[in-house]
Order: structure tokens, then sequence, then C-alpha cells
């Protein structure tokens, strides 16, 4: 039987792609912020709980609260984005681009401390742009470089290798979090505090007179998508307190493949054989990176 941490990264990956197909069926223009807000403002409940149930309050110390702060503005300009990506894109062509975040951890330790890449780190570099190029495969007609003209186009895949870069910073910072602190405490307190700051951004995006309303009108929409995010951000930080944050990652990211395959059965997305065939190259390449880079 898989170890417990690999079973909740997979719970954690089907709740999240779950999650997003549901919010790509409601969200709109107007609403984009305000579900990515009541995703957040649900799972504070549940985090709650849980950390009632987990026995004794941790003490804070600096690590943790260095790095609570570094991540979460970076966060919130990652969930901006990534509702924004949902809205605007197909999911097979958006959610595989999440596969770069261990390529920018790479580039990142070699232009920081010149940390070189092993044979298997290429390797899964390679595979992750062979996967970016296939899922456009369809473009080739029109020459060679079009696929890559393809995904600049796509201002979606272009938002989630944005997201991509910030999740290499994150997911960092979090593992940090919940090593000095407890995975409950850190879930709900991070959530708590997402919930407080954003705040402000939907009410300079909806202004004052209609956020109300419109906060009234998303709630009974939003509940699903936020129901299963709850399940994904809690399984999400309990394996993360048992693995190497790169292995848990890696595991987790077969939510991709997951949101491909939503994209074709509740979207009819086109192209879905190039798609899924690219987005199971970045996953493949994402795993060899976390394996040999």
């Amino acid at each position: 039987m898989p170890p417990t941490w690999v079973l909740l990264s997979l719970l954690s990956a089907f709740c999240l792609a779950t999650s997003d197909a549901l919010t790509k069926r409601v969200i709109t223009h107007e609403n984009e912020y305000i579900i990515g807000w009541f995703r957040i403002l649900f799972g504070i409940p549940a985090l709650f709980a849980a950390l009632m149930l987990s026995g004794p309050l941790p003490l804070i110390d600096g690590p943790f609260l260095w790095s609570f702060a570094a991540a979460l503005p970076l966060e919130i300009a990652a969930i901006l984005l990534y509702y924004k990506a949902l809205r605007l894109s197909p999911l097979s062509l958006s959610l595989p681009f999440l596969s770069f975040t261990p390529v920018f951890l790479i580039l990142l330790s070699f232009v920081l401390v010149g940390q070189r890449v092993s044979p298997l780190g290429a390797l899964g570099i390679a595979l992750i742009g062979l996967g970016g190029y296939t899922l456009n495969l369809s473009a080739l007609r029109s020459g060679f470089l079009e696929p890559f003209r393809a995904v600049a186009r796509e201002r979606g895949s272009l938002y989630m290798l944005i997201i991509a870069l910030i999740y290499s910073v994150t997911s960092a910072l979090g593992k940090i979090g919940v090593d000095h602190s407890s995975p409950a405490f850190f879930g709900f307190t991070y959530f708590l505090a997402l919930a407080v700051c954003m705040l402000p951004i939907l009410v300079r995006q909806c202004g004052r007179e209609r956020l109300v309303p419109l906060l009234k009108s998303t709630t009974r929409i939003a509940l699903l998508p936020a129901l299963f995010d709850v399940m994904a951000t809690v399984a999400h930080f309990y394996a993360v307190s048992m693995a190497n944050v790169a292995y848990m990652i890696a595991v987790k990211r077969s939510s991709l493949l997951i949101g491909t395959i939503y994209g074709f059965v509740l979207f009819r997305e086109m192209n879905i054989r190039e798609r899924l065939v690219g987005a199971a190259l970045m996953f493949a390449g994402f795993v060899v990176v976390v394996i040999g880079g």
C-alpha cells in the first residue's frame, strides 16, 4: 500500500482539479475574485476544526513569522492570476504549465548559488518543454515556431507560467511555516490572513455598493468548488508535513492530468489528444526533475 503522504497528495490533486473544473463552469469577469475569495473563506472553518483537534497550539518562532510574511503577498498575486487563467483559457492549455515550478526552482538555484543541473534534471526540463510544445502541436502547420507563439497568445498559459514561478517560492516558504508550527495551525492562520488581505481587493474591483449583492449572488455557486478546495487544502498541509515538499508537490501535480481530462469531459475542449499527451509529458518531466534535479 502506498505511504499515507502519497494517498493524501493524490486526494489533494483530485480535489484541486475538481474544484478548478467546477469553478470554470461558474466563473465570470464580475465574480472571478469573489469565487477565489469564497474558496479561501469556506476553508477557514474546516481548518479551524482541524486546528482544535490537533492538540496544543504550537509556539511561534522567527522562521514561522518571516516565511508566513514572505509567502502571503506572493500567494495573493498567484490567486488573482489563477482565477483569471481559469476564466480565460481552456483547462487543457493552462493547468499543465504549473509543471514548470521545479524548472524555476532549478533555474533560481543556478542563478543564486551556481548549482548545476543534473543529467536527470536536464532530461526533465526537456520533457516539460516538449510537453509545452505538444500542447499546441496543431499549430505546427503554420510553422515550426507557431506552437511557441500560440503559448504567447494564450494569456491563461502565460499566467500559469507566472504562477508556477511564484509557487516555486511559496512551496518552500510553506514547508518552513509548517515545520515551525503544525499543518493545521499554518493552514488556518494562512487562509485567515489571505481572506482578510483580499477584502480590500474585492472592494476595489467591485465597488462598495455592488460588493454585497455580488457576494450574495455568488455564495451558492461558489459552495461546491470551495468544498473540494477545502479537502485539497487539508490533505495538502498534512501530506507536506510527512514528506519532502518536492516529492509531495510532484504527486499533487497529477492534478494537471486530471484537469486536462475534465477539460474534455465537461467543456468539450478541442485537440484533446495532443493536449493530453503534452500534459503527460510535462507531468513526466516534473517527476524526473524532482527525482534527479
